[in-house]
């Protein structure tokens, strides 16, 4: 009996594959469910919608089970636009790393220099020598990420600054060096090893593309969900391991170095006791998404491009689009898309009169209590009529 008893906690501990869907990789098709089914309010749903139409959204899916609860366009946007992922793309190459590190080809924990060469950055052999894949993953190769052009990935533009390891920068130059590794273990072109090992399995359309030093991954919202519904099911779509390595798969979405918890390997963690910022190296305490569930992980881009995805509630919602108005700030839109998914709930309709208030901004302050008029870059606080305070975060 007590064997017995054993093994069906076993079983009823195990994630249930056979409950999520996953649409046909040759089909437009996508099955939806309604959503009635979690008790979702249309008037609720309207002020989601509304946020996201008023803060110039072009998509936006939200999938429980592998299925489409939500989906809506904006601003002539469809589901056949293409749109870019910008940092959110970093995701899909740390992804690859994975597939092509289990396919015996790199080992993460190997000087970079083996796969770009010698003198690829204008370290000495012996700084350079320090840097590995891992460090790229991370963003801690201990490069200068305060020069001229953080996106600039010729040598002379590489320069040392720390140990690799030491510290946590975001620095795109690295990290976008990574499309380099995996082009030269693979012998293949990112677009083709990208198809071969991942959108062809799943379905999902999208190409890289050259933008000056930068590379950008665009393709469809639906595309964008696919790539999320994967990562929510451990890197297996439909019962094909895509990417086989799991311990792996739990390095990328766990804290990944120890000077910045909510970050694994180019992805954002929810649920961590501090964060950092890009361009900051200030570490704040608390959640990085305080509204959004503590085991929620995120790929973010400029300009609002964002994947979560949350296991505890088999859930994976996308976001694209343009900035909301003039400023670039990916981390507060996404945890201000949370306060209205929270209250998709009917019984969030009943909201009393002061919640109903809409508070008046007073003031704009800095961390020493100075008026701020500069909104990029900093970390400043919303001083409103009804005594709150926000914290936010402006990224440019």
């Amino acid at each position: 009996m007590r064997i017995s008893k054993i093994i069906m906690l076993l079983l009823f501990g195990l994630k249930s594959y056979s409950q999520v869907y996953f649409p046909s990789n040759d089909s437009t098709e996508w099955d939806s469910i309604s959503p009635l089914s979690f008790d979702y309010c249309q008037q609720n749903i309207d002020s989601l919608y509304n946020f996201l139409d008023v803060n110039n959204t072009k998509a936006f899916i939200l999938l429980r089970d592998g299925k489409i609860v939500l989906e809506q366009y904006f601003n002539g946007h469809s589901d056949t636009s293409n749109w870019y992922w910008a940092s959110a793309g970093k995701t899909i190459l740390s992804f690859l790393i994975g597939v092509v590190q289990n396919d015996g080809l790199i080992n993460i924990d190997e000087s970079t220099s083996s796969y770009l060469s010698a003198g690829w950055t204008d370290c000495n052999i012996e700084q350079e020598e320090m840097i590995t894949v891992r460090h790229q993953l991370t963003m801690t190769s201990g490069l200068n990420d305060n020069v001229d052009d953080p996106y600039c990935t010729i040598d002379s533009c590489l320069l040392y600054f720390t140990e690799a390891g030491t510290r946590w920068a975001y620095h795109n130059a690295p990290y976008t060096l990574l499309r380099d590794v995996i082009e030269n273990a693979s012998g293949l072109g990112i677009n083709n090893y990208n198809y071969v090992k991942l959108s062809s399995q799943i379905g999902m359309n999208g190409l890289f593309v050259s933008q000056g030093y930068n590379s950008l991954f665009l393709s469809t919202a639906r595309s964008m969900a696919r790539f999320g519904l994967l990562m929510l099911n451990e890197g297996i779509w439909a019962g094909n391991q895509i990417l086989a390595d799991i311990d792996y798969f739990n390095e990328m979405i766990n804290s990944s170095q120890d000077h910045n918890q909510s970050y694994g390997y180019l992805w954002w963690l929810n649920g961590k006791s501090s964060f950092m910022i890009p361009q900051s190296q200030y570490v704040f305490n608390g959640h990085l998404s305080p509204n959004a569930p503590a085991d929620m992980y995120a790929a973010m881009g400029k300009n609002g491009q964002l994947i979560n995805v949350v296991p505890s509630e088999n859930m994976v919602w996308i976001r694209m689009g343009d900035a909301p108005g003039k400023s670039l700030v990916p981390l507060n839109l996404n945890d201000d898309i949370w306060s209205y998914i929270n209250k998709l709930s009917c019984n969030s309709t009943n909201l009393d009169e002061k919640q109903n208030h809409k508070k008046q901004l007073i003031k704009i302050i800095d961390m020493l209590g100075r008026p701020s008029y500069n909104l990029k870059n900093k970390s400043l606080f919303y001083i409103y009529d009804d005594g709150s305070v926000e914290k936010r975060f402006m990224l440019n």
